[in-house]
């Protein structure tokens, strides 16, 4: 071999080596990145719809996302002006879209050992009875006042006008109980806090919270930073 060839052919040879192990190792800090951040959310009790997007298979689960976000209808200036209402009701004539949000809630909590499903008062109670059957957990609902026959045990939480109040049966959660928390739209806050202290006072252990639609521009406030933890939306 001509030696000025020789000379030349080592040089790429070792410069496309390296080349090799650079990419090996870029790609191999990407996957740390990744898991590192996986691990946060998931520890944190916040499931980011997006990571379980990432781990699960992109096409399917965008594909149900985009379905049930197409489905709910938001009405302007209802109940009174300003407001812009995310129509639920519109969602639920769309069987498939319904059955997409059911499965994407159970496939998060069906090895969490959540005992206890409550749903709060009344949209609330539309997503958390499905879920609640098959998980093999037990459905409670949270009330607003005077609704349940029994004897209750109250929450009042505060609203941007006035306050409210949440109820549940005495009896209906014992203390070894893991609970979540299901409302159909966060906006505040403040109703899911009002279940999360209700549970706890009777000795739950409230797992976390789910709900369907979040409205971000509300800039949401939990009472402190466990229940900020807890919050699960898609």
């Amino acid at each position: 071999m001509c030696p000025c060839l020789a000379t030349s052919f080592v040089p790429l040879a070792i410069q496309l080596l390296l080349f090799t192990a650079a990419c090996f190792l870029a790609f191999f800090l990407f996957l740390c990145c990744l898991c590192v951040l996986v691990v946060f959310f998931e520890g944190g009790g916040v499931w980011l719809l997006w990571l379980g997007v990432m781990a699960g298979g992109k096409e399917e689960k965008d594909a149900r996302i985009e379905a049930i976000a197409s489905s709910i209808r938001v009405v302007p200036n209802f109940p009174k002006p300003g407001i812009m209402f995310q129509d639920i009701t519109t969602l639920l004539l769309n069987p498939k879209a319904f059955r997409n949000v059911v499965e994407l809630f159970v496939n998060r909590y069906i090895d969490k050992g959540i005992t206890v499903v409550a749903g709060v008062e009344a949209r609330g109670f539309i997503f958390a009875a499905p879920i609640a059957l098959a998980i093999g957990a037990k459905f409670i609902p949270l009330r607003k006042p005077r609704k349940l026959p029994g004897e209750v045990i109250s929450e009042k939480y505060d609203l941007e006008y006035g306050t409210d109040c949440l109820e549940m049966h005495v009896g209906a959660v014992q203390p070894e109980d893991r609970a979540l928390v299901v409302d159909d739209l966060i906006a505040t806050g403040g109703t899911l806090c009002a279940a999360m202290n209700l549970l706890e006072r009777a000795g739950a252990e409230v797992v976390e919270c789910a709900c369907v639609i979040e409205l971000p521009e509300l800039k949401w406030s939990p009472v402190d930073s466990d229940q900020q933890a807890m919050m699960d939306y898609l």
